[in-house]
């Protein structure tokens, strides 16, 4: 489905106040994007209609069996009772429930902020704002004098992003202003998201991963230690095979039988993979355009949540297939006669061609553990994930 086609969003707040009380239901409010986990359009929405200051903690019930638009119902949190009408849900308790997902969870990841801000001797300007909640990130704008700071919750399966910031700090990387448990302040980037950049800057954008990677590789046991996982051909192979066996019912029983026999090969392949001569090393693990911001070519790599360990081009695919198609092929070269240059006598070309599968079998390994690691209201986002990427996987073998 394009971004045309997915219908609109309408929200619905069930409120409940700081002591636990549920002071019942909004009535839905439309929202200017159709994007679940943009929070921002929702509380402003609210806050226009119904002059009410609301947080949205979760996701409670969506209309749609799958992201985006439609009727979506939140659970909001309000300092005090408002008008609203009667509810009669329930609210349980789930052992997977992110902190910032419960009542208070949001004002202490907020105050756990304002003391690193006092900590720089930056004053705020400006009430905190709401941007994005959701089983993979919380996100606040927080104006300061003179610039803007960016407060990021994760889920404990990214909480090394904190730490390889830390590591990386002086490279084309977010500024750290601090980290704990999950918790990242950052500094505001000048410029835009790239999501429309244009040709030169994607080159920008490949040259700027493809050095961190080369400082990182041989260095792989430093990046285990920071708590990124392991997408080594070992663990990733053995990660395959059991997102396979978990998800083989609702596949087709063709694309069953092209993945058995890709099963079968994975050895032989990351084998060869290995001989084309390019080390394990740092991988994003979510890189294309949007993950970029800048002006020009000061260009920083964002969201190193999703980063690991593996092959440096399991980090391509995701890339050439968000950007337009007429600069897949100037892209890939450049992208490959840069790692001819660092390491001569490697063959990027048919590393390339051999991770392809592998790197769309990744991204169900990823979905399965998402769906794993969250509660199950939230599940709806990444539910048909793991089967697409299976399907996805058996057409490039098959293609």
């Amino acid at each position: 489905m394009t971004p045309s086609e997915i219908p609109p969003r309408t929200a619905r707040l069930v409120l409940v106040t700081p002591d636990g009380r549920v002071v019942g239901a909004l009535p839905p409010v439309a929202a200017t994007t159709p994007w679940w986990q943009e929070a921002g359009p929702v509380v402003r929405a609210v806050r226009d209609r119904f002059g009410i200051d609301a947080t949205i903690l979760r996701l409670l019930e969506t209309e749609r069996d799958r992201p985006h638009g439609g009727a979506v119902t939140y659970l909001a949190e309000v300092a005090r009772p408002v008008p609203a009408e009667p509810w009669a849900g329930t609210l349980d308790e789930q052992p997977l429930r992110l902190p910032y997902a419960r009542l208070g969870g949001p004002a202490a990841d907020l105050a756990w902020a304002r003391r690193v801000l006092d900590g720089h001797g930056l004053r705020p300007a400006g009430a905190p704002v709401q941007v994005r909640s959701w089983n993979l990130s919380s996100i606040w704008r927080i104006p300061v004098e003179g610039q803007v700071a960016w407060l990021k919750a994760v889920p404990p399966f990214f909480a090394h992003e904190g730490r390889l910031l830390e590591r990386l700090a002086g490279g084309p990387v977010p500024r750290l202003l601090g980290q704990e448990d999950g918790c990242v302040l950052l500094a505001e980037i000048p410029g835009e998201d790239l999501y429309e950049a244009g040709p030169a800057q994607l080159l920008v954008m490949v040259a700027l991963l493809a050095g961190l990677q080369r400082s990182w590789q041989g260095r792989v046991e430093e990046l285990l230690a920071l708590g990124l996982p392991d997408w080594r051909a070992p663990a990733l192979e053995a990660a395959i095979a059991a997102v396979v066996e978990r998800t083989a019912d609702e596949l087709a029983a063709a694309d069953r039988a092209v993945l058995a026999g890709f099963l079968r090969s994975l050895p032989r392949r990351f084998a060869d993979i290995a001989a084309c001569g390019l080390d394990d090393t740092l991988v994003h693990g979510d890189f294309h355009p949007g993950n970029c911001r800048g002006e020009g070519a000061a260009i920083t790599l964002l969201d190193w949540g999703d980063s690991g360990v593996g092959h440096p081009l399991l980090d391509q695919p995701a890339f050439l297939t968000r950007i337009p198609g007429e600069a897949v092929g100037p892209v890939r070269t450049h992208w490959h006669e840069r790692w001819r240059a660092t390491v001569p006598g490697s063959d990027p070309d048919r590393a390339a061609a051999l991770l392809a599968p592998v790197a769309a079998a990744r991204q169900a390994v990823i979905y399965r553990g998402f769906l794993d690691r969250i509660e199950p209201a939230e599940r709806v986002y990444h539910r048909p994930d793991p089967a697409d990427w299976l399907g996805r996987t058996a057409a490039i073998l098959g293609g």
